[in-house]
């Protein structure tokens, strides 16, 4: 698929298995990649928090891109989706209805919110 082709959630995790199966020759294990998501994340949390809250950035932060960043936390996550046999369409569907139904009120109510 071209970079400009959007791609579904499924497509991303069938990619993601082809490309690992292919290039990466196999998964790390899933505690492995568990670690590899948090430092990913991590990554992308000192970037947020130093472009858009309280705290000094130092000269490579001023570099670091947001966009590459959120996918290397999405990689990670669809390879621990793949792994452990997670349809991540279904299971963000279901979340939705989940949030809609328990949420229907929750936030309406909020005074902050306003």
């Amino acid at each position: 698929m071209s970079e400009s082709t959007p791609i579904t959630l499924e497509q991303a995790q069938a990619q993601v298995d082809q490309w690992i199966k292919t290039v990466g020759v196999r998964y790390f294990g899933e505690l492995t990649n568990l670690g590899i998501l948090m430092e990913e994340v991590g990554e992308l949390a000192r970037l947020l928090v130093r472009r858009y809250g309280e705290q000094s950035s130092k000269e490579s932060d001023l570099k670091g891109d947001l966009s590459d960043e959120m996918a290397d936390v999405l990689w990670v996550l669809l390879c621990l989706a793949n792994q452990t046999g997670v349809n991540l369409t279904e299971a963000l569907q279901k979340n939705f209805e989940k949030k809609t139904t328990r949420d229907k009120q929750r936030h309406q109510d909020n005074p902050k919110l306003r």
